[in-house]
């Protein structure tokens, strides 16, 4: 059975903002094809390789606010991998970091359950865990 210790979290500095409900990533790794005179497909040049995501977290408290002015302002911050032990939620590992966001989009106000609130973001530092 499966145990679903782990959660997404958006953090600043040391002070966690809020759970990621949802998280939709997308990886950009352009290439363009070099030719020669002689020979078509010689190789490749890489560019560099752009990562954005979409994510979307309850909207809640303060949290809608406090990540439409880390948008107004630019500032960046990270997502993390929480990891739930006993009664506390202690930080696993740093999965994106320099992350900011590009464009919001908040949710109407709902009778019943938590409202959600959708971010569009880009991540400057991707990390890799073994």
């Amino acid at each position: 059975m499966t145990d679903w210790n782990t959660r997404l979290e958006v953090k600043l500095g040391d002070r966690t903002i809020t759970p990621i409900t949802n998280f939709t990533p997308t990886f950009n790794v352009p290439h363009t094809v070099v030719h020669s005179l002689e020979q078509d497909n010689t190789g490749y040049v890489r560019q560099p390789f752009t990562f954005t995501f979409t994510m979307t977290v309850p909207a809640i408290a303060a949290t809608v606010a406090d990540l439409t002015e880390l948008a107004v302002s630019g500032a960046e911050f990270a997502i993390t991998v929480a990891e739930k032990r006993g009664t506390d939620w202690a930080f696993n590992a740093m999965k994106f970091a320099r992350c900011v966001v590009t464009s919001a989009s908040p949710s109407n106000v709902v009778i019943d359950g938590v409202p959600q609130a959708n971010f569009t973001c880009m991540a400057l530092t991707v990390g890799v865990e073994d």
